[in-house]
């Protein structure tokens, strides 16, 4: 892997990872297009690393917020502190309810969900979802102190979704809690927030597979210019998106998913697999 390569895959990692276009759907394309596959997970979990630091540190005081206040509560039981308890709940039943069906779920993806098709079909169908929560269901009012278990639940359950190739976790947790009725700046933090246990659960249970190989086929500065450009980019992909968020609609992502899932049909080998994980 040249510089520009693991500098380009960093980029790709960053702005996708946390808009609701799926980023193991970009970063499996750019490897097609390089015509290149990663030598395990190490790269993967560099690049995810890069991204669950930008958001722990765009979101810290928030972090910090409902970590205190989940513990606070619990030894107080301070009315203050009731509601980042409980949405700090809500976070892990979510996290749970993912991490359980998404290892079932994991041995059920087969070779055929790893082809260009199959990944173009997620994408339409994300794109479907985006236009159809955008045009045909009313913005609920709802915020994180209005939550209850079942939007948890039903959080968890769209995320999990995100184990097929193709499918965006951010895109599916943010259309599954406006489904929910919460408000757009509710829906947004939840999804942020619930991709740190998420991302930073995958990358711990992967970690084994890090090894002297990979250093040596990747290169170790080439791994450090993608972590830092992973970094960067997904900072830069959440401030972008908060921004959007607040003044544009779902609509224009619906847009470009239906029109990299054509890209996907019409340039890329169909019969090619790609090892997702």
């Amino acid at each position: 892997m040249s510089w520009y390569e693991a500098l380009i895959f960093g980029i790709v990692q960053g702005l996708s990872e946390f808009l609701p276009i799926s980023s193991t759907a970009h970063i499996v394309i750019t490897q097609m297009v390089f015509g290149y596959t990663f030598p395990g997970l190490s790269f993967e979990i560099f690049l995810h690393i890069g991204s669950i630091l930008a958001v722990l540190l765009y979101f810290r005081k928030d972090v910090v917020e409902v970590v205190t206040g989940f513990f606070t509560f619990l030894t107080t039981r301070s009315s203050h502190h009731r509601t980042s308890f409980f949405f700090a709940i809500y976070i892990l039943v979510a996290t749970f309810l993912t991490g359980f069906l998404g290892l079932l779920l994991n041995d059920f993806v087969s070779d055929i969900m790893k082809t260009p098709p199959f990944i173009a079909g997620a994408l339409a169908t994300t794109g479907l979802f985006l236009i159809l929560i955008e045009r045909f269901h009313k913005y609920g009012s709802r915020t994180e102190k209005d939550m209850t278990f079942l939007d948890s639940i039903f959080v968890g359950l769209g995320q999990t979704l995100a184990v097929l190739p193709g499918i965006s976790r951010s895109g599916a947790t943010l259309i599954t809690a406006l489904y929910c009725g919460l408000n757009r700046d509710t829906a947004v933090r939840y999804s942020f927030l619930l991709s740190i246990p998420v991302i930073l659960g995958s990358s711990v249970l992967a970690f084994d597979d890090i090894g002297g190989g990979a250093f040596a086929s990747i290169g170790t500065g080439n791994l450090i210019i993608a972590f830092i450009a992973s970094f960067i980019f997904s900072w830069i992909g959440i401030v972008w998106l908060i921004g959007f968020l607040k003044k544009s609609k779902l609509i224009y992502f619906a847009i470009y998913c239906f029109v990299l899932a054509v890209f996907v049909v019409t340039q890329l080998d169909p019969t090619v697999v790609i090892d997702v994980e």
